[in-house]
């Protein structure tokens, strides 16, 4: 199964606030500049390209399907929206291999917004990953939903763990989404349909508190072999070993975490607390340093290597 947030048809969660939302936009007092936010992988960004096709797809053959909150994959609007094809949408999201979304992207999207709808319909303009903005680029967006031309909405997608300006913040409706424990066994085992997660080490259990978070771990763990009891250990030494690290997205926008889960398991056995805490910070900063400038990160995972995993 596919976790592409423009390609899921089901929306697992958030039953009650999608029809709240839904009967907002049908009063048609559905805030025009929202904030979707919460912790990564629960879902933010399927919810909103959902609530996109409730919007487009009414009067369309195929129209979203409110009782099981399910897409229709034959709908018109979802099959232009999913190949971004669609002339009322408009996306902005960074590049998987860039820290922060360039300021061309907005002005593009600003003259967008100056030209006519199709069909007069409503436009939408979704920014993933809106803290990725940096703040030229949040000053040039602020400029056009200060004052939206009519029927155009802004959705943004924010990752709760990072800030975003509050000059942003405070001109928009903030929503937090988050999903309750008894919720995420079941989601999880509906995106995967097998038994990764009942049988992932706890250590990782820890830290990958949400579905996404264990989607793309399984997908994984699959991609490269990796048996689901492995510790995080065994995992980062395997990572260092095989150079991983140089060659896989996936390693290089998670290293930080998988990092911090080791200290955090690890913070009992440590004799100095005032120690285990200068490491943590003291890698926690390279690698950060290495991604925002960057730099070679081998040097430093072999350093992580040789004096904490070794030492």
């Amino acid at each position: 199964m596919s976790l592409n947030s423009s390609t899921n048809i089901n929306l697992y969660g958030y039953n009650h606030f999608f029809l709240e939302l839904i009967n907002l936009y049908n009063k048609k007092k559905l805030p025009n500049k929202i904030i979707f936010s919460g912790n990564k992988g629960i879902g933010k960004a399927t919810f909103a390209y959902h609530l996109i096709n409730y919007i487009f797809s009414l009067n369309e053959d195929g129209k979203y399907n409110i009782d099981n909150n399910k897409i229709n994959k034959n709908n018109y609007s979802y099959n232009l929206v999913s190949k971004n094809h669609h002339p009322n949408f408009f996306l902005i999201s960074n590049e998987e291999d860039k820290t922060n979304i360039e300021i061309s992207k907005i002005k593009e999207m600003i003259n967008y917004t100056n030209k006519s709808s199709f069909n007069d319909k409503y436009k939408v303009i979704m920014i993933n990953n809106v803290e990725y903005l940096n703040k030229n680029s949040v000053n040039a967006l602020l400029k056009v939903i200060e004052e939206p031309n009519d029927k155009i909405y802004f959705f943004l997608i924010h990752a709760s763990n990072n800030k975003i300006l509050d000059t942003l913040r405070s001109r928009c409706i903030k929503y937090n989404l988050s999903i309750k424990n008894e919720e995420k066994s079941s989601i999880i085992n509906k995106l995967l349909d097998n038994e990764f997660y009942n049988n992932l080490n706890n250590d990782f259990k820890n830290f990958y508190n949400s579905p996404g978070d264990i989607f793309f771990l399984n997908s994984f763990f699959k991609d490269n072999d990796i048996n689901e009891q492995i510790s995080i250990d065994e995992f980062l030494k395997l990572i260092i070993n095989k150079s991983l690290f140089k060659k896989n997205l996936y390693i290089k926008n998670n290293l930080s975490s998988f990092v911090e889960l080791y200290f955090n398991k690890k913070i009992s056995f440590f004799k100095s607390k005032d120690l285990i805490y200068h490491l943590y910070n003291y890698y926690l900063k390279k690698i950060s340093d290495c991604n925002k400038y960057n730099l070679d990160i081998e040097s430093v995972l072999i350093e992580f290597d040789g004096n904490i995993l070794n030492g």
